[in-house]
């Protein structure tokens, strides 16, 4: 830790009786470890000056030139809820989040991606140096292959554009794709795939498929990997805001419940059993991905709990996605994408989601 910072720590301790911690040997590299593990944070928050991030006490301090601010941050147990910055910055610095409405952060922090909270074009220059791929895999089949060509078109539009793309299509339908015309740094891989009987096999079939695809191919030809299911419609652009580690995005339809009221598979005979009063986030299985190398530990170890349920005659309460959740209950996402980045078309749209960016797509019962 600079002197600088070093200085700036201390002060702000004092002032909020943390100086024990602050001037110990233990807090300090504490302290360290958190401004370490925190330097991602950085870009989120629009500005090159923003030097560290660090958390004391259930407070986030935000160290910027000149400027210590500190964030407080409540329990995510009632709702996805305010996070609240106290600075003598105006509202309209590039310094900090524009967002005063919604949590930019998680409790262990991890930041949470919304309109307002990033600055692409330094994304996307940061991006560019590092000649990156990302890969997305989506799967049609049966008669889910009516959905090709509007998820193809609007991802090829707004999904990372200008940026190298391979999309991976599972289908057991391949001649459907003949039409299809994408932009010249987007690259289309038609992938066929048996279908089975039952949607709810054919769900959580997927894991096996990504996991042994990312193992035998994916890895050699991706930076990152993500999955999005393909009755989906993108209608705002989708850019390197949402690259991390390892991503989840929180469910449209329960972002505001208390973690007793989310959809959490909870018998504990199942492998994606997750006891009563653990939780933070619930997130949904259409949108998801990260590092190649972690979303191949995610697919792995989502599938082997999707056979151990098999084996003993039980299926989680919502099959792949329950898997998903207890995955990323006890792995944590290194991000995580707010609602607007799927957003279920059957719901009403609250204030705060000011842009909606990829939508689910009505269906016709008859189709």
């Amino acid at each position: 830790m600079d002197s600088w910072t070093e200085c700036t720590l201390s002060k702000f301790a004092v002032s909020t009786k943390l100086c024990g911690t602050v001037n110990t040997l233990g807090g300090r590299d504490a302290m360290q470890r958190d401004l370490d593990r925190l330097e991602r944070v950085h870009n989120l928050f629009c500005d090159t000056n923003i030097m560290a991030i660090t958390k004391l006490h259930g407070l986030a301090i935000l160290v910027t030139a000149g400027i210590t601010g500190a964030i407080c941050m409540t329990n995510t147990n009632q709702s996805l809820c305010q996070l609240s910055c106290q600075t003598d910055l105006n509202e309209t610095s590039p310094m900090l989040p524009r967002r005063r409405d919604v949590l930019v952060l998680t409790p262990w922090l991890a930041p949470i991606v919304w309109e307002g909270t990033f600055n692409r074009d330094i994304l996307n220059a940061q991006y560019m140096q590092k000649n990156l791929v990302t890969g997305v895999v989506t799967f049609a089949v049966k008669k889910y292959v009516q959905f090709i060509g509007g998820f193809m078109s609007s991802a090829n539009k707004y999904f990372l554009a200008g940026h190298q793309v391979n999309f991976y299509l599972f289908t057991d339908n391949p001649e459907q794709t003949s039409h299809l015309q994408m932009a010249p740094e987007k690259k289309l891989f038609v992938i066929p795939v048996q279908n089975h009987s039952r949607w709810q096999d054919i769900s959580m079939s997927r894991m096996d498929i990504i996991s042994r695809y990312i193992h035998s191919q994916f890895q050699y030809e991706v930076n990152y990997l993500y999955s999005i299911d393909i009755d989906v419609q993108l209608f705002e652009h989708i850019g390197v805001e949402i690259i991390d580690t390892l991503v989840g995005t929180i469910s449209s339809w329960q972002y505001t419940a208390h973690r007793d009221r989310k959809s959490y598979e909870t018998r504990p005979e199942s492998q994606a059993s997750i006891p009563k009063g653990e939780g933070d986030f619930y997130y949904t299985a259409s949108f998801y991905g990260g590092s190649v190398v972690e979303v191949y530990k995610l697919t792995r170890a989502c599938f082997k709990g999707v056979m151990k349920d098999r084996e003993n005659g039980i299926e989680a309460r919502w099959h792949d996605e329950s898997h998903l959740n207890k995955y990323l209950l006890y792995h944590k996402p290194t991000r995580l994408l707010s609602p607007e980045y799927y957003w279920d078309e059957e719901l009403s749209r609250p204030r705060i989601i000011q842009v909606k960016r990829m939508c689910s797509v009505r269906k016709d019962s008859n189709k």
